[in-house]
This record gives structure tokens, sequence and C-alpha cells, in this order.
């Protein structure tokens, strides 16, 4: 919990002239702290970690050691631009996460929600969006541009291809190489990955009525394995009383650069 105690610091630790230090928060040995950076209340950084850039954390955010946020962009294009990397509050960021700012032609901020968990040697890159409650699993690289909605879980040693959406809910099986947007709720798994249903388990955990769940699956019978944004348009026109059925056809029928996952 965040408190008005003053910021521990370890001898060690290098803290640039310029960062912000929120109250309650600890540093630990060998941390180094860039000029920009500014840690909300009660952050805590083990040791060995690596804070640069325009970066911001949210209160109670705890991060284990060798992770390194707000470092330039792996994109050739980036020409040294002023770019952010905003970090939300409680999330728990393990060993050797990498975490990169924005970049000019993407709109310029990398953005984390609150209450995520991203296990070691996960990597989110530049001008990515990721929600709130979000899990990435040991060694899940997500690309460039991507949008990863609220509640998501991503198995471990998967990618995500650049551009992709993943939307509220969803789930993706350790090992899956996802190159195309994936419907909320969705459950997808495979080396090259495919929408195999949904996400029942975390509907259910979720506490989510069975009338909905029974919305959802008739829609996804309806949807088949066609074009999912044409039956999208012709379902929204006949129009649905499921708030959830209108939150997966909206995601559809949203801006997009790719196609979807479709069941096989």
């Amino acid at each position: 919990m965040a408190s008005d105690a003053p910021a521990t610091i370890h001898p060690s630790a290098v803290i640039e002239e310029g960062a912000r230090i929120g109250p309650g928060c600890t540093i630990g040995p060998f941390c180094h702290i860039g000029p920009e950076v500014t840690l909300g209340a009660g952050v805590e950084l083990k040791s060995h970690v690596v804070i640069t850039g325009d970066t911001t954390v949210g209160e109670g955010t705890v991060v284990f050691p060798f992770a390194s946020l707000g470092q330039i962009p792996q994109d050739l294009k980036y020409r040294g631009e002023k770019t952010r990397l905003e970090i939300g509050a409680r999330n728990r960021i393990r060993e050797y996460v990498t975490m990169n700012c924005g970049t000019a032609g993407g709109g310029g901020l990398t953005k984390v929600g609150d209450d995520g968990l991203f296990m070691a040697n996960c990597h989110v890159a530049h001008d990515v969006t990721v929600g709130n409650r979000v899990i990435l699993v040991n060694s899940v690289a997500v690309a460039g541009h991507c949008v990863i909605e609220d509640d998501v879980i991503v198995g471990g040693l998967s990618g995500v291809h650049q551009w992709v959406r993943i939307g509220r809910g969803a789930i993706i099986g350790a090992l899956s190489m996802v190159t195309a947007d994936v419907l909320p709720h969705g459950l997808v798994a495979g080396p090259r990955a495919e929408l195999e249903g949904l996400n029942l388990v975390g509907l259910r955990r979720a506490g989510v009525e069975r009338s909905e769940i029974t919305a959802l699956r008739a829609l996804y019978a309806e949807l088949g394995a066609g074009n999912f944004r044409e039956q999208a348009r012709a379902l929204a026109e006949q129009g649905t009383e499921s708030a959830m059925v209108r939150e997966v056809l909206d995601f559809i029928l949203g801006p997009s650069d790719r196609s979807f996952l479709t069941p096989q």
C-alpha cells in the first residue's frame, strides 16, 4: 500500500536529477532512474531495475530485478523524437521484462493499464496499449501498435504480430503465434493460432450471467468461418438485447488493419 512515508533509496541506486520519486517508494540496490521518470506513491523497485525516458509508473507497482522500462523503441524508423511510456497502478513486472516508449508514427505513447502481471522475459513494444488486469505469461512478445484489452491472458512463449487487437476477456494458449485480431472472450491456440471457441472458463469466473454466455455462443455460431465484418454488420443491423454481443460486434466493426482469426 502507498503511504506518506519518505522514499527508501539504497545508496548504490542512481537517481538522476529531475526524477520524481513518490512517497513510500522503495528503490533497491543498483537501480538507475532517469531524469524524466515519475514513480507514483509506494512503487517498489527490487534491484538492478533501469527506468529511463519519459516514463510514469503508477502507485503500488512492483518491478523485479533486471527489468528495463522506457528504453527507445526497437524500430529503425525512430529518430529520437520525444515519446512516452505510461504504466498504471499495482502492476507486477517480473524479471527481465522490457517495455519501450512510443514512436511519433504510432501516436507517441505506449500505455499499460492497472493490476497487470507481466511475467519474466515479456516484451511490450512501442505504441502498444494494454488494458487492466492483463496477464502476459513468461516470454510473451507483443509487437508494435497492438491493442490488448482488459482481462486478457496470453500464454507463455506466445507472439502477437504488430497491429493486432485482442478483445476483452480473450485467452491465448501457450506457444501461439497470433497474426490476426481476436474476438472479445475468444479462445485461441496453435503455432499459427486459430480461434477455437469462447473463453467459457473466463466468462464463468467473471460471473457473467448464463443468458449472456448463451447469447455469445449463438453469436459465435452465426459468425461461422466466413467474413466476420460482413456478418457482424448484418447482425448489428438486426439489433440485440445482449450487451456482450454488442461489445463483440462493435469490436469486429471497429478500425483495424488486420483480419480476424476465425474458426477452422
